[in-house]
């Protein structure tokens, strides 16, 4: 009965990660259980299309079947030290130990936070909305050979068409009579 009684309290297991390997397909953690017994290559099990490798430290919940803890799976793998304390009923994030941020707020709104963003795209990247508002503190760069717009392109006094229409239109007053407009005009 002792020998039963012990397989059903080895079944689930708390402890925290001390090394990570993920190098293989399923990736492996060390987990340091209560007690101090240390359990190494024990296989991560994650959701499918979503990884992540945690930090020493980290909590874990392994799952040892029959009580066995020759061949144990860590269920989940989480870091109270770098959790987003602030979030509403039904929100959803995903964060990293260095600040970033990827937040499901409430409302349809998401806030990304980080220091560089990068999209690779091998084909085309296609914004559809109402309004976009860029923010660029220092400045925008288009490294493109070229930009095009199906509308007006407006700075803060008029609109490219606007300084083309005054172009071509244009004279000047030389010698006492005025010039004719531009014969190249601007397209």
């Amino acid at each position: 009965m002792r020998k039963v009684l012990n397989k059903i309290m080895n079944i689930v297991s708390r402890g925290y990660i001390t090394f990570s390997d993920s190098a293989s397909k399923c990736q492996t953690l060390q987990i340091k259980m209560s007690g101090g017994e240390l359990k190494s290559d024990v296989e991560h099990i994650e959701q499918y299309g979503f990884t992540s490798r945690p930090l020493d430290g980290a909590e874990a919940v392994a799952l040892f079947l029959d009580g066995d803890k020759s061949h144990g799976v860590i269920l989940t793998a989480g870091d109270r030290r770098y959790r987003i304390k602030s979030l509403k009923h039904g929100e959803v994030a995903i964060y990293t130990d260095e600040g970033d941020y990827i937040t499901f707020n409430r409302n349809n709104e998401i806030n990304v936070k980080t220091k560089k963003f990068i999209i690779n795209a091998d084909d085309t990247i296609e914004l559809n909305t109402k309004n976009l508002v860029v923010k660029a503190s220092s400045g925008t760069n288009f490294d493109t050979p070229l930009l095009k717009s199906t509308g007006e392109i407006e700075d803060k006094t008029s609109t490219i068409s606007n300084i083309r229409t005054t172009y071509n239109g244009h004279t000047h007053n030389e010698t006492n009579s005025i010039t004719q407009t531009p014969n190249q005009k601007m397209s």
